[in-house]
């Protein structure tokens, strides 16, 4: 304990102003074993489902991510764990509080709006989440903010019932986009979940905050630049069916690993280095 307290001020002030984590903190073998994500996700979802409304929702959310934060720095400081291990339970956490959340606000918004439909294939449109950057390759450490870009299938409308209001596709994925990111990176009495970075995405900040797959393979087949050709190689689904995440996958994939590389990508990647160095 005082090793995790000289070496953390983060756990020092945790324990200070938050005592009522001191209690699960010390439950037996929290500290002393690695992340069992199964447990911890249906954990996080229970707790989560209760949630009556956002606020709690933020409470939760905010509890759940500064006790694990703490598990985490101990078992750090103290050489508990590899620094592997580390970083792929610090990815882990981030994905489940994405995809609890998300499943949270979508149910949230469906009530109100209905069901987006797609209007080719009539089938339920979700948002898929590509998690881009130190997340995507399972690297997250401590401090890093996590950069999504966001995407649904297809063109459509929600299937809306009586007393609800209809919106097209890209407007329910925007509302439900905007209160994910709300939801991680607002800062409130609990503190913030994880900062959000939606800079990534087609366009970069002047671009629409979510696209469907025909808009977001027109980007990257006609526009995509050089930069994005080598961040999407970390790009992992994090949220989606898995019928959606293989389709916008096999987008992305041709967009990074073309068929033909000729002298103008060595000098591309030339250009890069030199830029990054």
């Amino acid at each position: 304990l005082i090793k995790t307290l000289t070496f953390s001020d983060y756990v020092a002030d945790s324990l200070l102003h938050f005592p009522e984590l001191i209690a699960p903190l010390m439950q037996r073998g929290f500290l002393s074993s690695s992340l069992k994500i199964n447990n911890h996700y249906q954990t996080l979802k229970n707790t989560i489902n209760d949630c009556r409304d956002e606020a709690q929702l933020y409470a939760c959310l905010r509890q759940f991510r500064r006790l694990q934060q703490m598990r985490l720095i101990w078992r750090d400081v103290n050489n508990l764990c590899s620094l592997q291990d580390t970083l792929l339970e610090i990815t882990a956490l981030a994905d489940m509080c994405l995809q609890t959340t998300l499943n949270w606000q979508h149910k949230r918004l469906v009530k109100r709006y209905g069901q987006p439909m797609g209007k080719s294939s009539g089938e339920p449109q979700f948002l898929v989440v590509l998690a881009m950057g130190k997340q995507g390759a399972g690297e997250l450490n401590l401090s890093s903010d996590i950069d999504l870009i966001y995407a649904y299938q297809e063109a459509g409308d929600t299937h809306a019932g009586e007393g609800q209001k209809s919106l097209s596709n890209q407007e329910f994925f925007i509302k439900l986009g905007q209160a994910l990111i709300q939801s991680l990176d607002k800062t409130t009495s609990d503190g913030f979940v994880y900062r959000v970075d939606m800079r990534l995405r087609p366009y970069g900040q002047s671009g629409p905050l979510v696209m469907n797959f025909s808009s977001l393979e027109n980007y990257y087949h006609e526009q995509g630049r050089d930069w994005e050709r080598y961040a999407m190689i970390k790009a992992r689904a994090v949220t989606g069916t898995d019928a959606h995440i293989e389709q916008i996958m096999e987008i992305l994939r041709p967009f990074s690993y073309r068929k033909y590389v000729d002298f103008g990508a060595f000098e591309s990647l030339r250009e890069m280095k030199s830029r990054i160095k």
